[in-house]
């Protein structure tokens, strides 16, 4: 277990603040970078399972290590783009830091803005902190045991104001957000059996963000993910009082490596949702 000194409360081992400090400056940076490539037109090319990549994203990731490598060397770090060049470490029973540099690469080639930033501490298999940084938005989501907070992010990339936000309870009406690129029958067919008033479609982990602000009830998800798609955004979700379950209802575990059906960090399909009233 970590134990981490929080510099804005004291305790030890608690909110885990002072990781998020370091998480959040990772990802300004990052987002920095980002906008730069974004400005500028990226360059896309395809990795070995087909999906865009672009320098955005390595770019992104370089910096991210660094800053994380200087300031916490004993915590290993699994990338997406290091895990695609075959750069994986060991984390089996171990505190990781599980890192996306660019989620929402389609969104940022297509030049919509909801593409961020996910960086996201593993404990025990949950995902105890994590930022989420939409950098084309100017504003970044974070989570801990303390709590989750909205930040706004001026043009000097800069935190300008924190916000804190908390889940609302599941609506009856409930207002669903949905991926704008992977929709599938299985999700529809879902939303068709909720009673849902509304469906907006997001792109990248801002519909975990919008669940943990209070905006949105349900976020269902049929179909493959990563664990880098989903910590950070779980995370922030979590500390704001929701939830990511699987579909048992058993909260979205992390570290899965050696899946007979599947490969290491793959994610089965999952349903991540507002503050549920105790059943």
């Amino acid at each position: 277990m970590l134990v981490v000194a929080c510099p804005r409360c004291g305790n030890e081992g608690g909110c885990g603040m002072q990781i998020l400090d370091t998480f959040e400056k990772a990802a300004l940076d990052a987002g920095r970078e980002i906008m730069d490539v974004f400005d500028a037109g990226a360059t896309v090319r395809l990795k070995d399972d087909a999906s865009p990549v672009t320098e955005a994203d390595e770019r992104a990731e370089r910096i991210i290590l660094a800053i994380l490598g200087e300031a916490f060397p004993a915590i290993p770090v699994v990338a997406e783009e290091s895990v695609a060049a075959g750069k994986v470490p060991e984390i089996a029973d171990k505190t990781f830091i599980l890192v996306d540099p660019l989620d929402g690469t389609k969104e940022f080639i297509n030049r919509r803005e909801d593409f961020t930033v996910n960086i996201a501490l593993v404990v025990n298999r949950a995902p105890v902190a994590g930022v989420v940084y939409a950098p084309a938005k100017g504003v970044a989501y974070s989570g801990s045991s303390a709590g989750a907070e909205k930040l706004l992010i001026g043009p000097d990339f800069s935190i300008s104001a924190r916000k804190a936000i908390h889940a609302r309870p599941v609506a009856e009406e409930m207002v669903a957000v949905a991926s704008r690129s992977h929709s599938t029958p299985e999700t529809e067919a879902f939303l068709d059996r909720q009673r849902v008033s509304s469906r907006t479609s997001v792109g990248s982990s801002l519909k975990f963000c919008l669940l943990a602000e209070g905006v949105a009830d349900v976020y269902p998800r049929f179909g493959r993910t990563m664990e880098w798609d989903t910590a950070a955004g779980d995370a922030v979700l979590r500390a704001a009082g929701g939830a990511t379950l699987d579909l048992e209802g058993r909260p979205l575990l992390y570290g899965k490596i050696r899946q007979a059906g599947d490969s290491d960090f793959a994610n089965s399909s999952f349903i991540a949702w507002g503050k549920r009233q105790p059943v």
